[in-house]
């Protein structure tokens, strides 16, 4: 049976955690004199609440989990920081991830001292699990991370090269779905009770449009859930994120347009790139951006930003790559635009 505190460092297993004014009394009052907080009425003269017990119901309606599999941080990165410091312990142990893909993972992981093991995806940019799985009997592995879609290729890892590695693996196996809107999926979070060792990230700035909010989702096993809570700081999500995430939860409906649209103009500017001659390949994507492969890749990108369109150099990461975000019909015809001016 999985048991997430024989994961857990030492030092967190006997940590006493801080426990806020808000964590102490719960319940309608009319007078609040436990925490130190300003008595003049302004809307946000209040500390939120530490669990954001609220918010955590809705999502948990609307993403068929229970709340107390639900954890919520200041972005994803909170989460994979939370995840670094609850269950590696520095200098010893260590992580996978699955280069080209999101950077953070090595960051945080760097910040936490915690070393990375690199197993690089495949030409069709999948994971080579068969020759993989030898290597994750080492006990001194804690954790994989596996960002599906992927960023920056944009594919989808498939669902049994994730439950492979999750039913071979001793430890945590992290998923982060940040882009799983923009798929022809249901991702991984359906599987949270077959798979207890298995983490699913999203987010609220990608489909939901959120991203100045700052909020990120992690859904695991209640254990690692209740981990996360013991070290996260008191009031992690503030009252204005908290109220801006309930307001949107209250209005679904334009959600699925704006995905449903943005599908619609990946697929139309993934056809109008093949035909320009700057352009080599444009990878298929399951994401809200493509990775698209050039001639040039420096030259163009300077290029298009002295004509005023920003898009992202990826050439570190995957040789002669840029990563263009999907972006309004307007906005995807004045890159075709700029790209076409430089013929």
């Amino acid at each position: 049976m999985f048991d997430p505190e024989k994961l857990t460092r030492e030092n967190i297993r006997r940590l006493k955690p801080y426990r806020s004014a808000r964590d102490e009394f719960k319940g309608e009052a009319s007078v609040w004199l436990d925490a130190n907080e300003s008595p003049y009425e302004s809307g946000l003269n209040r500390y939120p609440d530490p669990m954001q017990r609220a918010l955590k119901k809705k999502i948990a309606a609307i993403k068929n989990v229970e709340p107390q599999n639900i954890f919520l941080g200041n972005g994803s990165d909170e989460a994979i920081d939370l995840l670094l410091r609850a269950f590696c312990v520095p200098g010893r142990e260590s992580v996978m991830i699955f280069p080209p893909t999101y950077g953070m993972y090595t960051v945080s992981a760097a910040i936490n001292d915690v070393a990375v093991i690199e197993s690089p995806l495949d030409d069709n940019f999948h994971i080579d699990t068969e020759s993989l799985l030898p290597r994750l009997k080492d006990k001194r592995l804690k954790m994989l991370f596996i960002c599906s879609p992927n960023n920056p290729t944009g594919n989808l890892i498939p669902e049994g090269q994730i439950i492979t590695l999750a039913q071979s693996f001793h430890g945590l196996v992290v998923v982060d779905e940040a882009y799983i809107d923009f798929a022809d999926t249901q991702g991984m979070l359906g599987r949270l009770e077959e798979i207890p060792n298995m983490v699913v990230l999203q987010t609220f700035s990608k489909a939901w449009g959120m991203a100045g909010i700052r909020l990120g989702m992690a859904f695991a096993h209640s254990g690692v859930i209740n981990i996360l809570n013991r070290i996260k700081p008191p009031y992690n999500v503030n009252g204005l994120t908290q109220k801006a995430a309930l307001s949107k939860l209250d209005r679904l409906s334009g959600r699925a347009r704006e995905i449903r649209e943005l599908i619609r103009e990946r697929h139309n500017l993934r056809r109008e790139l093949h035909k320009l001659p700057c352009v080599v390949n444009v990878f298929p994507s399951d994401a809200n951006f493509l990775l698209v492969r050039v001639t040039d890749a420096e030259r163009i990108y300077r290029e298009l930003a002295r004509q005023g369109v920003v898009v992202r150099n990826r050439s570190s990461m995957v040789p002669g790559c840029l990563r263009i975000s999907v972006g309004t019909a307007r906005e995807n015809e004045q890159l075709l635009n700029a790209l076409r001016n430089l013929q």
